[in-house]
């Protein structure tokens, strides 16, 4: 079973975890490996590609970064000169062990597998991917009936068997829950909309629902971040009195 772990400073609040206070010398080499990649950075892709765990995933909605084909066109978007300066200064006592989650740089802009020496996380924002972000969200909104067009950022589009949901984040932890019964649009008036959406988290590995409440009925969207090798992206669950009554896994859209 593998396990993978992304955690978004910008998306979810800072949890803090119990760190291990001694690094093995081979992740210390490890460490010092990615440092001296970006200290002495020339251009040399090969080299670059060779210290980053593809896909690298990247702020919603701006697409990962699958492969090193794309990462050869889209290296300058993420790692502008301030994280190339940041990473190339770091010592690796910056660097810090978080168990099984991996190792990261200062508070988290940078995670990494200590076992293979490669980036898995970037959680910096190059402003090139500020304006991107932004320029996707509002084509997005555009895309929407216009009864979704306000909010503040998309978090999930998500395809179940029978549903496309979408979850937005209208103001600061105030999310919305919008669905149409496949094969409708999300363009056209969704079927059900529902507001006041809370945020849980399951654990310390990232994994998390958000929960929307309907008179007697209760709506939850699991994001399977951490799970077995075959568990779903999402899973929708939908309960009647405190009694489930619906359950259906899905994918997330991620255009």
């Amino acid at each position: 079973m593998q396990l993978r772990f992304l955690y978004l400073l910008c998306c979810f609040p800072v949890i803090c975890y119990a760190q291990d206070q001694t690094l093995s010398s081979e992740k210390a080499t490890n460490i010092h490996k990615v440092i001296t990649t970006f200290r002495y950075y020339t251009g040399d892709m090969d080299k670059m590609a060779d210290v980053i765990s593809f896909p690298l995933r990247r702020q919603y909605p701006v697409p990962a970064i699958k492969d090193e084909a794309a990462f050869r066109q889209r290296f300058s978007e993420v790692f502008d000169s301030t994280l190339i300066t940041m990473i190339a200064q770091s010592d690796v006592s910056q660097w810090t062990e978080m168990g099984w989650r991996g190792i990261m740089l200062g508070n988290g802009v940078i995670w990494m597998d200590g076992w293979d020496g490669k980036i898995t996380a970037v959680n910096y924002e190059s402003d090139y991917e500020k304006a991107l972000r932004q320029e996707l969200i509002a084509r997005d909104k555009d895309s929407l009936h216009q009864s979704l067009q306000h909010f503040e950022r998309p978090v999930y589009k998500i395809r179940t068997r029978h549903y496309l949901v979408r979850i937005d984040e209208l103001s600061e932890h105030i999310y919305r829950y919008a669905s149409w019964k496949i094969p409708a649009a999300a363009s056209s008036e969704p079927d059900l909309v529902l507001s006041n959406g809370t945020w849980e988290f399951e654990g310390t590995g990232g994994n998390h629902v958000i929960i929307f409440v309907n008179g007697a009925f209760t709506y939850k969207i699991y994001r399977n971040i951490i799970g077995v090798e075959d568990a779903p992206d999402i899973t929708l669950e939908v309960e009647k009195d405190g009694q489930r009554i619906m359950t259906e896994g899905g994918t997330l859209i991620l255009e």
